[in-house]
């Protein structure tokens, strides 16, 4: 019997037995999350601890941090717009130059 390549599972799945095909596609675990984010797991583990970064939550008797995809992908186009290169009405570009308050001369 020929040998079958191994198959790499989409970051999307879980390894979870216990959860549903949807489940599965629906959420993320913290090493999952990161590897969708291009970040390292410590930097979403310190980002959560610090309540920021995108939002997470604990699932199941042990407590997994999990994320939900669509919140990722939310919190992805919040960072996007809060971008001025992303963002054109937040660019300085486009705003008035503003007067600089006259400095108090010390001779």
């Amino acid at each position: 019997m020929p040998a079958r390549p191994p198959s790499h599972p989409h970051p999307s799945s879980i390894p979870a037995t216990d959860a549903t095909p949807a489940a599965r596609q629906a959420f993320l675990s913290v090493k999952d999350a990161a590897e969708y984010l291009c970040l390292s797991p410590h930097t979403l583990y310190v980002w959560r601890h610090r309540r920021n970064g995108p939002p997470s939550f604990r699932m199941g008797p042990r407590g997994r941090v999990m994320y939900r995809i669509e919140a990722l992908d939310a919190w992805i186009r919040e960072q996007e717009q809060a971008d001025s290169r992303s963002n054109t009405t937040l660019s300085p570009l486009d705003t008035a130059p503003q007067k600089r308050s006259d400095y108090a001369t010390s001779a």
